[in-house]
């Protein structure tokens, strides 16, 4: 996901596209110090996001939206609580306040990443194995990457993810979630569970023409008959 970092304190820009390195899908591709910089890096680069402050010298980070051609994703980074409600006439991702801190930064990313898939018409980038989710499990928080996620499951309107003899839920589909999944690395088993295929341990044919699965974590999960071929294609057995 391109994009750019639009802060007119030096040592706060830096400071955030430093944090920024932390999250492989999120790629810096400019800074500027100035909404009329940034107009310009904005239409060379045409970045997908924008982490934008709002009080600059001259003009603000709303005047600089009201010149674009499009609507990019903006997380708004500001000193200021008194902007929160006019962010929102915007596509407003998340409004952090400074100091931006490590885990409330991780929070905007998990909301750039899995936020409103379902009601955007246009399909969401595939993540990397490295990518990384946010995931909050009552008072703990938790950057999951993905390669250490053992499987994913279904619970009504949320989706439970099974990490390192941890887990948590996220408020998401698990159609949703599996359409954003690198399919050389996950597995759709059957309606309730997607596999990571690092994680499995062994697999036994079953009697209904299907697969037994043994994860590393001693689960045990059926392959349905009808994704029995495709698992069969991606272990090459």
């Amino acid at each position: 996901m391109k994009a750019i970092v639009v802060e007119d304190s030096r040592l706060a820009r830096e400071g955030l596209v430093k944090m920024l390195q932390n999250f492989p899908d999120i790629d810096v591709v400019g800074t500027a110090d100035h909404p009329s910089k940034a107009l310009i890096l904005i239409q060379e680069t045409h970045p997908d996001v924008i982490f934008l402050d709002i009080h600059m010298r001259g003009k603000n980070g709303f005047d600089l939206l009201e010149e674009l051609d499009y609507t990019p994703r903006i997380v708004f980074t500001t000193a200021y609580s008194e902007y929160a409600i006019r962010s929102f006439d915007y596509n407003t991702v998340d409004y952090l306040l400074k100091p931006i801190g490590e885990e409330r930064l991780a929070t905007a990313i998990n909301k750039l990443l899995f936020t409103g898939d379902e009601l955007s018409s246009e399909p969401r980038p595939k993540l990397e194995i490295n990518s990384k989710m946010f995931l909050k499990d009552g008072d703990k928080c938790h950057l999951v990457s993905l390669d250490s996620i053992f499987y994913f499951e279904s619970c009504k309107n949320y989706v439970r993810i099974f990490f390192s003899g941890k887990n948590a839920f996220v408020k998401k589909s698990l159609n949703s979630i599996d359409d954003r999944l690198p399919k050389k690395y996950f597995f759709r088993a059957n309606r309730q569970y997607i596999v990571n295929l690092n994680e499995i341990k062994s697999i036994e044919e079953a009697t209904n023409d299907g697969y037994q699965i043994t994860m590393n974590d001693g689960k045990l999960l059926e392959v349905s008959r009808r994704n029995a071929t495709e698992l069969k294609e991606l272990l090459s057995f």
